[in-house]
């Protein structure tokens, strides 16, 4: 007999991962786990595996497994989804609360209609940012970029045409370039103007994800830095749009949906059940 876990499929722009609370199910080696878990056609498919726990420091904690089974210290898609999650399965009545992650505890607003989260706002602190650009070498190119931290590690290239990067191939090798020990998350942008940014993102552990919160949060941090944008810009991605703010407390302000597309049960053999299928895209 087995065991099974109850799991939420769950995306921020198309930046989708499967959901566990950890307050009833125990999993052992979610390394593993996300990685099995996370194909798409042999199991439920997704960017990766959140746990979702509690917290002697905030009101909820928040651990985060990449496809390829790496441990994450942050993910703000997931994030937005987690506070969507807690809220509307009756965990809190809060609108604003505290998660505590691998990258420090942040802050969610949570932005209800008809009793149900819409949007979330997150304070994802305040980032590091190398004043001087940085020059990496992938193939036959050379690439000059910000090294930004919003908890875990970016490398963000302002080019003028998206269109002509091949994400694909030069996403790993700058990802797993020497001068990253730890690895890094690679974003593109092309800025439209000043309140504008198209962004793709190839993400450490991961690969070519739809959306990806920190590096939307990131590459504003870029942008501002190197003065093409205001400090409030809308980051647009393949999944969709991030409204960015970087304020006058030095903090990044992040806004974008939660999407909760069904719920089912995997046991520990792994043999998916799927549950309740829900709008994709709801009004």
């Amino acid at each position: 007999m087995t065991n099974k876990i109850h799991f939420h499929k769950m995306h921020g722009l198309g930046n989708d991962y499967i959901y566990v609370n950890t307050m009833k199910y125990t999993i052992i080696n979610p390394e593993e786990k996300a990685k099995r878990w996370s194909e798409y056609h042999t199991g439920i498919g997704a960017d990766g595996l959140v746990l979702i726990g509690e917290s002697d420091k905030a009101d909820f904690s928040m651990r985060i497994f990449n496809a390829d089974g790496s441990e994450a210290m942050m993910c703000g898609n997931a994030i937005r989804c987690i506070g969507k999650y807690v809220y509307e399965q009756g965990f809190t009545t809060k609108t604003k609360l505290m998660l505590d992650t691998l990258s420090g505890i942040k802050i969610l607003n949570l932005h209800i209609d008809n009793h149900q989260v819409k949007t979330v706002t997150v304070d994802m602190g305040i980032p590091e940012t190398d004043d001087k650009l940085t020059t990496v070498k992938a193939g036959n190119n050379t690439y000059e970029g910000t090294v930004v931290s919003m908890g875990n590690p970016h490398f963000v290239i302002i080019i003028d045409d998206i269109h002509k990067i091949d994400l694909e191939t030069v996403g790993p090798l700058i990802e797993n370039n020497p001068l990253f020990p730890n690895r890094t998350n690679v974003e593109f942008a092309e800025i439209k103007d000043k309140s504008n940014v198209r962004m793709r993102v190839w993400e450490r552990g991961s690969g070519i994800t739809m959306a990806c919160g920190t590096g939307a949060c990131a590459t504003l941090v870029a942008c501002v830095s190197r003065g093409k944008t205001n400090h409030e810009a809308n980051i647009i991605m393949d999944g969709g749009t991030l409204s960015v703010f970087w304020d006058e407390n030095n903090h990044v302000q992040m806004t974008g949906d939660a999407v909760d597309v069904f719920e089912g049960d995997i046991d520990e053999q792994d043999i998916f059940r799927q549950g309740n299928i829900t709008d994709d895209h709801p009004d």
